[in-house]
């Protein structure tokens, strides 16, 4: 495996767990400036090889909420926009999202009261077209990511100079990210989903078996309800979708430096860690929704991190400090971030590795 290189040339060697993200490009002498979703900010770490106490200036705005596309951009900017312009309309749809729980229950407790099946199925049928909507929702989010990945870890540029030059592209990932843990939040607390959906498939079945003609059969055919399927199955579909999407992306661009995707990735790890757990610019964030913002992106970096880099987020040679990731999220009232560490117990490749050390198991137990 080809190791990554810090932009602007010279090797520094290995870095301290705190500035892990080689790709960071760190600006000497440059003012902060606010913004009002996240700020460029100051770094003052010591970085080996270089003199301590140095000043740097950490120059990322990839959640900077007015960023504008430049010329080159806007092709890839106008396609993934078309996609992010409907996540809200599908999270509002599955937040409101009740299910038919009961009536289902009445039509398997009175099995012969065929008005009692009529309803429960004509409960069902057009939620099971809600749980279609959200999967090829899935399908297009998917693409949307691959499209930005290619843009955000071309060559020439070092992941960093993508991030900053393609302020708007970078947004666009974090906000991708940010839809998928919101999404996935509200999914694992819904049994109704699976519930609706196992019922959907066991009564359209039957009715096959039964040569009895079935109402939304059309809308939700066999094969796409084995996709629907297994996408439900997940405990996080959405992030399971763009980490397969992420390791695909990968696989099938064998001539791009694995880094080029690796340290785009720590790098936006890294940057939401230090807005989050530096009180000077912790304190500038006007309202709980940017932190939250923050923590689910940081999150959601970590997991496509761990699925596409060999050894994963969790290794001491990893570029992102775990040990802080995760401080950051137990400093946190625990009811907000309960989700976001079950996504990391449960939707990440290398926890459980003899690699990781046994203090990073603990602290997500």
């Amino acid at each position: 495996m080809r190791r990554g290189r810090g932009a602007g040339g010279g090797g520094v060697g290995e870095r301290p767990p705190f500035v892990r993200a080689p790709a960071a490009r760190l600006l000497e002498g440059e003012e902060t400036e606010a913004w009002s979703l996240s700020y460029s900010f100051k770094v003052t770490k010591l970085i080996e090889g270089q003199e301590q106490n140095h000043q740097h200036w950490l120059k990322l705005s990839f959640s900077r909420r007015d960023a504008q596309p430049t010329e080159s951009e806007k092709e890839i900017y106008n396609q993934v926009n078309v996609v992010l312009k409907d996540a809200e309309g599908i999270l509002e749809d599955l937040q409101s999202y009740r299910g038919a729980g009961h009536e289902i229950r009445e039509a398997i407790q009175h099995p012969a009261d065929e008005k009692l099946q009529e309803k429960a199925w004509g409960a069902v049928v057009p939620l099971v077209g809600k749980l279609k909507t959200f999967y090829e929702f899935s399908q297009r989010l998917e693409a949307a990511l691959r499209g930005l990945l290619g843009a955000l870890t071309s060559t020439p540029y070092s992941p960093t100079q993508h991030l900053e030059r393609e302020q708007a592209l970078a947004k666009q990932f974090a906000e991708i990210l940010h839809f998928t843990l919101r999404f996935d939040e509200l999914k694992m607390t819904n049994p109704a989903i699976q519930n609706d959906f196992s019922y959907y498939r066991r009564t359209l079945s039957r009715m096959r078996i039964n040569n009895v003609p079935a109402e939304g059969e059309n809308e939700v055919n066999n094969e796409l309800a084995n996709r629907m399927s297994l996408f439900y199955a997940e405990a996080t579909p959405m992030l399971k979708t763009l980490s397969d999407a992420t390791t695909k992306f990968v696989s099938e661009n064998k001539n791009l430096p694995i880094e080029n995707t690796t340290d785009c990735l720590s790098t936006m790890a890294s940057v939401c860690r230090v807005m989050l757990e530096t009180p000077e610019y912790r304190s500038r964030f006007t309202n709980e929704e940017t932190v939250s913002f923050c923590l689910r992106v940081m999150v959601g970096v970590i997991i496509l991190y761990d699925h596409v880099h060999p050894v994963g987020a969790f290794a001491k040679t990893s570029k992102i400090d775990m040990k802080g990731c995760i401080k950051v999220l137990k400093d946190q009232p625990p009811n907000s971030v309960e989700g976001l560490l079950n996504a990391l117990r449960y939707t990440t490749k290398h926890l459980n590795d003899e690699t990781t050390s046994k203090q990073i198991k603990s602290m997500l137990q």
